[in-house]
């Protein structure tokens, strides 16, 4: 039976997952700028009118938009998105002159930007740590406890009690982390390196696929190696270790999350599995029906793609500028504005179009081609 979270519950789980991730990226800038004597104009969660305001002593106006999807930080001096000056700026006194982003060496512009991806990372570091902290950490090593009869690990000549060192070249360590690659690469060709009787082995394996729907009635298509664990091994984390831990844990999913772009790239993996923000608020429900832990669990996977996604080099984006200020940085001087216009204009066309693509995705997984299909035929 499918299990579904309802509109309001939706609705709900999605404000409180991506409001506040939204408004942390920019607390990152905003902060970041702050710190280096930049005056803030405005801070806004939200895009279109402004629904909700106030301005602070700085002169700092905060406002809320109705389109919760995004947010940005105005500093002082930043005349259109590619944080270009027009010859207003010129004009300015000496002293406001001084307290604009423009004004600020190349560095400190990079600081203030890379802030808000940071803020992003932290926040995943700072959860999943703290989770580990709380329930352990699965330290299962990746012996096999049993081989699963015509699965791929036995068509490979894989046998209980082997140790699987690599896969596909990358060292593992626990199960958990064997799990997570294979999940990702079904009907991959890889090498498996393993330990027999402390005696090194290799052999090539192709991993097996299946389709996997989840309560909701969400379906996937996965690796399936065919092996199960031995006896579970769970290690209590001291707290000062958990920031380490985290750290480790977002690597991991920055890693999976590579993978998975370079495999829709190279055509391994369906584009149809690129989601917006419909999906998103899809699965914000579910996970919060599931629980808070699960809802905040979900919320460190969000933010460590926000965080990745506007580190991209694509104009627009944190990424984008953060290149530019390191073409900046090699050759002592600004990127001509004609360039730079140009580019953020590209910028801005691939991400609208990006948005237009993963929204159509979006709708295709809720039903409303097969719908609309349906009513015409």
């Amino acid at each position: 039976m499918i299990e579904s979270p309802g509109l309001l519950i939706t609705v709900v789980a999605f404000l409180l997952v991506l409001g506040p991730l939204v408004f942390l990226h920019e607390l990152g800038h905003y902060a970041a700028g702050r710190w280096f004597g930049v005056k803030v104009d405005a801070f806004a969660v939200g895009f279109g009118n402004e629904i909700a305001g106030f301005t602070d002593r700085h002169g700092t106006r905060w406002k809320f938009g109705w389109l919760p999807l995004g947010g940005y930080v105005r500093f002082a001096g930043d005349m259109n998105p590619a944080s270009q000056a027009d010859a207003e700026w010129l004009q300015l006194p000496a002293a406001e002159r001084a307290r604009t982003f423009q004004a600020k060496p190349v560095w400190q512009r990079a600081i203030i930007v890379a802030a808000g991806p940071a803020v992003n990372l932290l926040l995943a570091v700072a959860i999943l740590g703290g989770f580990a902290a709380a329930y352990g950490v699965d330290r299962t090593p990746a012996t096999i406890g049993r081989v699963v009869a015509g699965s791929a690990a036995e068509r490979a000549g894989l046998q209980a009690g082997d140790r699987i060192t690599a896969m596909g070249g990358r060292p593992i360590d626990t199960f958990a982390e064997l799990s997570f690659y294979t999940v990702m690469r079904p009907d991959e060709r890889v090498r498996v390196d393993y330990l027999r009787d402390d005696a090194p082995r290799t052999t090539n394996a192709t991993i097996g696929a299946v389709r996997q729907r989840d309560r909701f009635g969400n379906e996937a298509r996965i690796g399936r190696f065919g092996i199960e664990r031995g006896a579970p091994v769970f290690a209590a984390l001291p707290l000062w270790q958990a920031p380490g831990e985290g750290v480790r844990m977002v690597g991991t999913i920055l890693r999976g999350t590579v993978d998975g772009l370079g495999q829709i790239i190279t055509g391994r993996r369906s584009v149809e599995e690129m989601g917006g923000p419909l999906r998103i608020a899809k699965a914000s429900g579910e996970q919060f029906s599931l629980g808070w832990p699960a809802l905040v669990t979900f919320v460190a996977f969000v933010s460590i793609n926000l965080g990745f996604i506007n580190l991209l080099p694509v104009p627009m984006l944190d990424g984008g500028h953060l290149m530019f200020y390191a073409i900046e940085a090699v050759k002592r001087g600004p990127v001509r504005p004609q360039t730079m216009e140009w580019a953020f204009r590209g910028g801005l066309a691939l991400l609208l179009a990006l948005m237009i693509f993963v929204t159509v995705n979006d709708l295709g997984t809720f039903g409303v081609w097969r719908g609309l299909a349906g009513l015409i035929g």
